[in-house]
């Protein structure tokens, strides 16, 4: 058996994710990259940083096997690294609502009141059903990436002139990023003002594609 030294260079080595998740701005990438793969000019901009501290903070993500990237003739492609690290980030995440109160009160901030929600499983009833419209608000190049089978692309800047579009005799399911996405809040809102009877998914593409393959898997 090894010493105490190989011992804290183990522990060392899974404190590397550790870090990886000690910051916000790093967090708000990851939740960007399970909706799709970016170049690091485009994450800057959505992200509202600066392309260097952008590609600081994916370098360290990378470090931390968290992230995969590809270059691109003279841009680089970040990508969440797999299954495993969506499921970390979504568990770190789920798990900071759970023992942290602050958590869920910047959430009630950011997102504002709450609007009806419909969970994973009654929603795949419904749809085998075929008795709801499933939206997705979320821009068009993550819809491009993955979406919900069945689900039309109707990214939230454009709801309101193309509500014609969404029967009015039907329920509308809104869904986007997750649960701390505020476009699905904000489409129910839009849609009940319009006339429609809303409600959102309770998480978004995320949680639904991971959960689509272990159900595969059974």
């Amino acid at each position: 058996m090894r010493g105490r030294r190989e011992k804290e260079a183990l522990f060392e080595a899974i404190a590397l994710v550790g870090k990886a998740f000690a910051s916000p701005r790093r967090l708000e990438l990851l939740d960007l990259l399970a909706q799709a793969p970016r170049k690091v000019e485009e994450l800057a901009r959505v992200s509202g940083q600066s392309t260097a501290n952008t590609s600081q903070h994916l370098q360290a993500l990378h470090a931390a096997g968290m992230v995969t990237r590809a270059r691109e003739g003279t841009s680089v492609r970040y990508s969440l690294a797999g299954e495993e690290a969506l499921s970390l980030w979504l568990a770190l995440r789920d798990a900071s609502v759970s023992q942290l109160a602050e958590v869920e009160r910047a959430a009630r901030d950011y997102l504002g009141d709450e609007v009806d929600a419909i969970n994973r499983d009654e929603l795949r009833a419904r749809l085998r059903e075929g008795d709801v419209v499933l939206v997705d608000v979320r821009p068009a190049e993550e819809f491009d990436a993955g979406h919900i089978e069945g689900a039309r692309s109707i990214p939230i800047d454009e709801l309101e002139e193309r509500l014609a579009e969404l029967p009015a005799d039907r329920e509308v399911v809104a869904y986007c990023r997750g649960p701390f996405c505020a476009y699905a809040h904000d489409a129910v809102r839009r849609l009940r003002a319009g006339g429609r009877h809303a409600r959102r998914l309770e998480d978004g593409w995320p949680e639904w594609q991971l959960t689509q393959k272990s159900h595969r898997a059974v």
